[in-house]
């Protein structure tokens, strides 16, 4: 199935329509496709995502097709631009789960989403795809290409206050990995997180994490995940459709807080993408980093900013991963609807699916 063209027998973009629910998770955008997408194959959701990929594709240049068409669409001015996030609505790999999805964005497809992940909770008791009491909590489980993730979602009076992402196991391959750069040899840490996040102090690299020094952080970034390209710290050592750098995380410290940790961090992914965010998967990955280092116990907190200002709050809970030797992290944040579109493409239109800039 791994050569099939997903869409193959649908229209091609000309003509076609698109609808979407729009959320943004802390700033970070999160486009959830609930129509006009073509039928995905596939017998789980790891499957589909190798299948949009398609045969001679990689995660940041699948190959051209009918859903191809759709995520550019999406991604791309004037209907997108190169910060859009989002994702195509798929069936669960079994009756477990509420739902599955695959995570886009301008480049490609990713294995994990923090911050969709909690937009999808919200959207799902939204909704009404997951029914959820005026007061309490919600759980809503959803299978991404990395495995199966669960969106708690906090309610109060009708209205949701908050989600909370519990990731897949994170664990940790390397602590002070040397690695040569621009700006001298620098030690990074290397987590996996259902995706794989190469986590460096910015201060080691003579920098800080500001909107004035982001496209330094951007060149940096991507310096780095092509400089680790291969290297055995970043292969997952199962599941080889998780290997590979797919975010830099450049941090900052920031002061204590009720007994946890204060960081600020940028998180450059794919092809030099900033998550407007703080990263729901980074921040997976610098709870296993943090705890690893003796520096985060179980249930204390890490207050995570991201570069906007806008702020999670991360923890690892007590008992570690009952499979293996990572932690389960925590990672709570909100999400809010910002519109509901139907996109449309002109056969006439001479600019397609877009432009990137």
């Amino acid at each position: 199935m791994a050569g099939r063209d997903p869409g193959a027998d649908a229209p091609r973009a000309g003509g076609l329509h698109v609808d979407t629910v729009d959320y943004h998770t802390a700033g970070e955008p999160f486009r959830i496709v609930v129509g006009g997408a073509p039928v995905i194959p596939g017998d789980s959701v790891a499957e589909r995502r190798a299948i949009a990929i398609g045969a001679g594709g990689t995660a940041t240049a699948p190959r051209a097709g009918a859903l191809d068409d759709v995520r550019q669409l999406l991604t791309r001015e004037p209907r997108g631009h190169a910060g859009m996030y989002g994702g195509f609505l798929v069936p669960p790999d079994d009756d477990g789960a509420d739902l599955g999805v695959l995570f886009w964005h301008k480049d490609g497809y990713s294995t994990a989403c923090g911050h969709g992940t909690i937009a999808l909770g919200a959207w799902a008791v939204d909704s009404g795809l997951v029914a959820a009491p005026d007061y309490g909590v919600a759980r809503v489980r959803i299978d991404v290409p990395s495995g199966r993730v669960t969106a708690l979602v906090h309610r109060a009076a009708g209205r949701t206050t908050g989600v909370t992402f519990r990731n897949v196991p994170s664990w940790v391959s390397e602590l002070k990995l040397p690695v040569e750069t621009s700006r001298g040899t620098v030690e990074v840490a290397v987590a996996h997180s259902g995706a794989c996040y190469v986590s460096v102090p910015a201060a080691a690299l003579g920098l800080s994490v500001s909107l004035g020094q982001l496209p330094e952080l951007t060149a940096i970034g991507r310096e780095i995940r092509a400089a680790l390209a291969g290297a055995p710290a970043v292969q997952h050592p199962v599941d080889p459709r998780l290997s590979g750098v797919y975010g830099v995380v450049l941090h900052d410290e920031l002061p204590a807080v009720d007994g946890g940790l204060g960081q600020r961090n940028v998180v450059v992914f794919a092809d030099g993408q900033i998550d407007r965010s703080p990263c729901g998967s980074g921040t997976s990955a610098r709870l296993a980093i943090l705890a690893a280092e003796g520096r985060l116990a179980p249930g204390a907190r890490l207050r995570h900013e991201s570069i906007v200002g806008t702020v999670f709050g991360g923890r690892v809970l007590a008992g570690g991963d009952p499979w293996g030797d990572g932690v389960v992290t925590e990672v709570t944040g909100t999400s809010h609807r910002t519109g509901e579109h139907r996109f449309l493409l002109d056969p006439q239109d001479a600019l397609g699916t877009g432009f990137l800039l």
